[in-house]
């Protein structure tokens, strides 16, 4: 179950293209350049402006019919105490944010965001609801600590789940979310060994595991690295270490940057798929913007790992999409400076004098 950049990867996904157009590239700095502003004076959000122009392939990108995709499963290596919370508390979320009463709700409904449920192994039947979809490949993981998470046949199954969940939404935009006890727990053993640390740096308070508690939780998880110390190839790692959410979600990646959608990321967890995504396909990292840095310790260090910055500061490590939800409004604005900001000529404002000219 391993792979290169260069060859097809689960469930035939081809490799994904590289966005360099050095003409499009150019032509958009251009046009920032010349937005009726100081050189710069826009910071980051004339970055971002970019990199949507780039995804969208376009110089008036335009976002549209935005989707929340909230993955979620249930982790065996919960019932090792782990969590702060009882493994009940994913049915129950998942059917809180389906009523619309879950953070995630709240913001998806305030920017427009299309909310749409994946349950990819929660152990609970849930019932039929117009936004969920049921992609159950198991009934939750099993107990990491005692055997592999998944079976590769599993991991591929939710890998495939996430591509469907995508294809099934329209819109040119996905904002990833998960719901999983236990599953910071997952994500933390994915970074340690991905990109070789210790898992001390790598696990945090999750959903505030604290004391005690918290020092049983990383007696835990250098249990389960030591147990899978033969994984290593990023399909391997996954199944052994990871979560059916967390394979949902990249397989959602790897289908939305194949389709050339932006990617909102949200916070460790999610983060952690895209870094499992980015190992089998490098140019998924070019489609995803990172929404915020979770106050989870293990974020900062997967970010670096993966080379990229988040865009707010907020110390939140709630999960459910509830950062990239936050951050819409910014991708939002960054496409409106490109298609509706003026340019000095246009507006016949006179462009910066140059220091040369002055006595």
């Amino acid at each position: 179950m391993t792979s290169s950049p260069d060859t097809p990867i689960a469930d035939g996904i081809p490799p994904i293209a590289s966005l360099d157009a050095p003409a499009l590239s150019e032509r958009l700095t251009s046009l920032l350049d010349h937005k009726t502003k100081p050189l710069r004076a826009l910071g980051r959000l004339e970055d971002l402006a970019h990199q949507l122009g780039r995804i969208l392939g376009s110089t008036a990108p335009a976002l549209t019919a935005p989707q929340a995709l909230v993955f979620a499963a249930d982790h065996g290596l919960a019932r090792q105490g782990v969590s702060a919370y009882p493994a009940d508390v994913t049915w129950q979320m998942v059917r809180n944010m389906l009523a619309g009463g879950a953070a995630i709700s709240v913001l998806t409904r305030q920017h427009g965001i299309a909310l749409k449920l994946i349950d990819c192994g929660v152990a609970q039947a849930l019932p039929p609801h117009p936004d969920l979809m049921n992609c159950k490949v198991a009934t939750g993981t099993a107990d990491a600590s005692e055997q592999p998470a998944m079976t590769a046949e599993q991991c591929a199954q939710a890998i495939a789940a996430g591509r469907r969940a995508v294809q099934a939404v329209p819109g040119n935009a996905v904002l990833l979310g998960e719901m999983g006890i236990g599953n910071t727990s997952a994500a933390a053993l994915l970074l340690a060994r991905l990109i070789d640390q210790p898992v001390e740096a790598c696990a945090g308070a999750g959903t505030g595991v604290q004391g005690e508690a918290f020092a049983r939780k990383l007696q835990v998880l250098r249990k389960v690295l030591a147990r899978h110390a033969g994984a290593h190839a990023p399909l391997d790692v996954l199944a052994a270490m990871g979560g059916l959410e967390i394979a949902g979600m990249v397989g959602a990646i790897l289908q939305a940057a194949l389709e050339r959608r932006v990617i909102v990321v949200d916070g460790f967890v999610t983060s952690a798929a895209v870094l499992v995504a980015a190992r089998l396909q490098p140019n998924v990292l070019q489609r995803c913007v990172f929404s915020h840095l979770s106050h989870e310790q293990g974020h900062r260090l997967m970010l670096d790992a993966m080379g990229v910055r988040a865009l707010l500061q907020m110390d939140m490590r709630l999960g459910e999409g509830s950062g990239a939800a936050l951050a819409w409004p910014l991708l939002e604005s960054a496409c409106r400076i490109l298609r509706e900001m003026a340019s000095f000529e246009s507006a016949q404002v006179s462009g910066q004098t140059s220091n040369q000219s002055i006595p």
